[in-house]
């Protein structure tokens, strides 16, 4: 990949993060957490040969909404973990429609399935705990595992990554709402694919990107 250094600022606060959230570090986590996302806006913009493109446009606003979702979440009362909720939604519906429009390259084959299996097996753990909350989580998940089957149909590094986005998200939606539910350090759990399915994303997306300019096809 061309300019992969632009990356190496994100690798670097992923880490120091994670390395925070074992150490129990609370402020300087929470510093981290907050510059994950504007370090991996700044490699996209940075890497992508264009940045007007339709992979910039839904990219740049999956990662903004991820963003606030991420300092709504951070210390949520009843209003944050909705707003961070909705947020979360809508950069898992920009991710899809980043996935099937200018990423889309192959047929979607039986994955979807898998996701569908997916959603339905969160629906039957979940629900029966999540009373008045229990039609925002089945939209955001039928959102979120539509998203990462959309992703089945781009590449195999983008595909990835949004199942370790997937993954992510089901096991915060775990610890949230399953009683009884724990991880030995839970929150590096949800992390670690968290930020390993993000930059997956995007650093895929990017190649994409430059393989086409570089073979003289659309960007879109």
């Amino acid at each position: 990949m061309k300019r992969s250094w632009a990356f190496a600022p994100f690798v670097l606060v992923g880490l120091a993060h994670l390395y925070c959230l074992v150490a129990d570090l609370y402020w300087p986590a929470l510093v981290t957490k907050f510059s994950l996302m504007p370090a991996l806006l700044l490699a996209l913009l940075v890497a992508l040969p264009r940045l007007r493109s339709e992979i910039a446009l839904w990219a740049s606003l999956a990662i903004g909404f991820s963003w606030a979702g991420d300092i709504l979440l951070a210390d949520p009362g009843d209003l944050g973990f909705l707003l961070g909720l909705g947020c979360f939604l809508l950069a898992h519906a920009l991710y899809l429609v980043l996935y099937v429009r200018p990423l889309h390259s192959r047929r979607w084959g039986w994955w979807p399935l898998l996701f569908l299996a997916w959603w339905g097996a969160l629906l039957v753990v979940l629900v029966p705990h999540i009373g008045a909350l229990a039609v925002p989580v089945v939209i955001y998940g039928l959102v979120m595992c539509a998203a990462a089957a959309a992703a089945t149909a781009t590449t195999p590094l983008v595909a990835v990554g949004a199942t370790l986005f997937l993954v992510s998200d089901t096991v915060l939606a775990l610890r949230f709402f399953l009683p009884g539910f724990s991880l030995w350090e839970a929150d590096a759990v949800i992390m670690a694919p968290y930020i390993a399915g993000q930059g997956l994303i995007v650093a895929g997306a990017v190649l994409v990107a430059q393989h086409r300019v570089a073979s003289r096809a659309p960007v879109a």
